[in-house]
């Protein structure tokens, strides 16, 4: 696969079978196919989870900011050509923490970095920024499967 940096979100769309409103990652900026991956996820007011989180005072749900963190890795293992049309899913969460904020007008920059890959199993470390600020971080546990 040739990865002509930076992927948008139709160049992501082809690596990832995630769809809006789902897909949580708008820009992959940096790639090293299997070790390393930075993008970032542009935070926006009209996004459907803020209709019932908080609605007086948005906040991004720590969940989706680790799905986000997940997708990216997703687009980093999907990159080698043995995992090219397969299907990432997310196999567990270790050690998550949430330090702070992420608002609608945030940039939520994003950063895995593969720490573990063998066979179809792995792991990466996530970490999320806002203006340089850590605001998440969690080791991702998956798996790729066939894509059917």
């Amino acid at each position: 696969m040739e990865l002509n940096l930076p992927l948008y979100a139709e160049d992501i769309r082809q690596i990832l079978p995630h769809r809006y409103p789902f897909l949580l990652v708008d820009r992959v900026t940096e790639i090293e196919p299997g070790v390393r991956v930075k993008g970032y996820k542009l935070v926006t007011a009209n996004e459907p989870h803020f209709t019932g989180h908080y609605p007086d005072y948005n906040v991004m749900p720590g969940v989706l900011i680790t799905e986000a963190m997940a997708q990216l890795g997703g687009v980093v293992i999907l990159s080698l050509p043995d995992f090219e049309g397969k299907r990432p899913l997310l196999s567990g969460i270790d050690g998550a923490r949430y330090r702070g904020q992420v608002r609608p007008g945030d940039k939520l920059d994003l950063e895995i970095e593969i720490e573990r890959l063998k066979g179809r199993m792995g792991k990466g470390k996530g970490t999320a920024y806002v203006d340089g600020k850590l605001v998440a971080e969690a080791t991702i546990l998956f798996a790729i499967v066939d894509a059917e």
